[in-house]
């Protein structure tokens, strides 16, 4: 049984940790807000301009003098797949329900016979693959501000289209945890390369419009100045999400840390009574005992 001491020290111990986790809850809650107005408004934007190119570009299989980099090669060998993780850690299943997803993604590119390479955005995926067998081409990391992930966003952007125009990829993917609520994020994956278009959203569009469309400049020049800008701000939107998810994945963990704390609180002062009340009982049988001896 455990001295009255080690139960009291233990009871200090939970509750010095029970509010640095209450504390990092509001923390988490507090930027959740700022974060989440980020990405729910970047959603306008990335899914209008995606709609625009899809509309542009029209199917594929019927415009076949549209830019590879919309359309994709021919018989793609080496596909590129961006992770999105988080810098920190203390949020719960984030960065291990995205591991895991990509690793059957992965799996599933291998069993193709493509060759897949990583690029990976916060600490947690570069360090997690820093061992792996799989060429990572880049890591950014540090994504404190909006400021910075506008910069890493753009940095991104340079380096797929760098990558494709230099044959080292044929394909580009993005996985990052999509945000949901406050309690539920979701991985998520995008095609970049080729571009993911709805194809039941491009025939209910051609059938309801009947109306011509004449391009100034030409289709494919506005498809050239718009697909650098789609890249940028899709990865800026991925980029956001997984902030937003963060955040929110952090705050219900550390919301359940808390509520875990006081319960083994509540245990150990339960705990720490009986033994006090065991302790005094025995004591006094002792004297008692001493006494009628006399």
């Amino acid at each position: 049984m455990p001295s009255l001491k080690e139960l009291k020290n233990r009871i200090t111990s939970v509750k010095s940790t029970r509010k640095i986790t209450s504390a990092m809850k509001m923390v988490a809650a507090s930027k959740l807000r700022r974060a989440q107005e980020l990405a729910e408004s970047s959603r306008v934007y990335a899914d209008s301009l995606a709609f625009i190119l899809s509309s542009l570009a029209g199917k594929p299989s019927k415009n076949s003098d549209l830019p590879e980099i919309l359309t994709g090669r021919e018989n793609p060998k080496t596909t590129l797949l961006i992770i999105n993780s988080s810098d920190r850690g203390l949020c719960g299943g984030f960065n291990s329900n995205l591991f895991r997803n990509a690793k059957t993604w992965i799996a599933e590119q291998q069993a193709k016979g493509k060759t897949v390479k990583l690029l990976t955005v916060g600490k947690k995926a570069s360090s997690f693959y820093r061992r792996s067998e799989i060429d990572v081409i880049a890591n950014f990391e540090d994504l404190t501000s909006n400021d910075r992930q506008i910069q890493v966003a753009e940095e991104i952007k340079s380096k797929i289209v760098e990558l494709f125009e230099s044959k080292e990829v044929d394909e580009v993917s993005i996985l990052f945890n999509k945000f949901v609520s406050a309690i539920a994020q979701e991985p998520s994956y995008q095609s970049l390369i080729p571009m993911a278009s709805d194809d039941e959203q491009t025939e209910e569009v051609v059938e309801t419009s009947n109306a011509v469309f004449e391009f100034e400049p030409d289709k494919n020049e506005l498809l050239e100045y718009l697909l650098p800008r789609n890249f940028l701000t899709q990865i800026y939107r991925s980029i956001l999400e997984s902030s937003a998810s963060e955040h929110a994945a952090r705050m219900t963990s550390m919301d359940n840390a808390t509520r875990n704390a006081g319960d083994m609180i509540d245990r150990l002062t339960l705990t720490y009574n009986r033994t006090r009340q065991a302790f005094i009982t025995k004591e006094l049988i002792e004297i008692i005992s001493g006494a009628e001896a006399v």
